[in-house]
């Protein structure tokens, strides 16, 4: 464990706790409800992925990570710690979305190494943070044509925003990380793969957050489009 593994645990732990305070002070500040709240810690955590490619020297020291908030959400949720992260009903979403990313990165991100594929675990990562969030947020305020699917009631715009925010984000990740600071020994992967991949693996996000069970797609979206992006960046790149 290097000096650099010590500093990316600091800041990361700082960067969670000062996101976490954030969220609550806007709760009781300015009122808003849970639901809008939970969503400025969905998306502010789901960011940090970067941050954690950025910083650590070891991936499995970041696997470590990840693997410690699995724990801490759970703890936050069973006793209802934070009003701007649970609500008396809350489901273990932000329990099951840890988990995703801890066995995303386990599987595809290795520092220093040509077989580094943290750009995969990346994507799935965005699929659920703007993806999921899109859906929720423009879903409750455009939706007006609704489908329910094993009792879970979604809208038809709420999808759509699913998908393209979810499209754009992997698309970005896709062309951005491979060959960066990020993941400076990944291949770079051309623009046509990135694109169909992309596409293919928003079209797969849908349609996970469309039939997951209330609270599930926190662990479905993230696994299933990290896993579409790295079988069709290995068959088409």
């Amino acid at each position: 464990m290097t000096t650099q593994d010590w500093i990316g645990l600091g800041l990361s732990f700082v960067y969670a706790g000062g996101l976490l305070f954030l969220a609550e002070v806007v709760r009781r500040w300015r009122g808003y409800p849970q639901d809008f709240t939970r969503k400025i810690v969905h998306v502010g955590a789901g960011m940090w992925v970067f941050g954690v490619l950025a910083l650590f020297d070891s991936w499995y020291i970041g696997v470590a990570l990840f693997t410690s908030f699995i724990v801490i959400n759970y703890f936050l949720w069973r006793y209802k710690v934070l009003g701007a992260m649970d609500a008396a009903d809350s489901t273990p979403g932000t329990v099951y979305f840890a988990l995703s990313i801890a066995i995303l990165f386990g599987l595809f991100w290795r520092t220093n190494s040509p077989q580094d594929l943290g750009f995969v675990a990346a994507a799935g990562a965005m699929a659920m943070t703007w993806g999921d969030s899109s859906a929720s947020v423009l879903g409750r305020r455009f939706g007006r044509h609704h489908y329910v699917v094993w009792g879970g009631r979604r809208s038809w715009e709420g999808s759509a925003a699913m998908f393209v925010a979810t499209f754009i984000a992997i698309l970005l990740t896709i062309l951005l990380v491979p060959g960066s600071a990020l993941g400076p020994l990944t291949p770079p992967v051309g623009a046509g793969v990135a694109l169909l991949t992309a596409f293919i693996a928003a079209l797969v996000a849908t349609a996970a957050e469309g039939i997951a069970p209330h609270g599930t797609d926190n662990l479905s979206v993230p696994l299933l489009s990290g896993l579409t992006v790295f079988a069709l960046v290995t068959l088409l790149g």
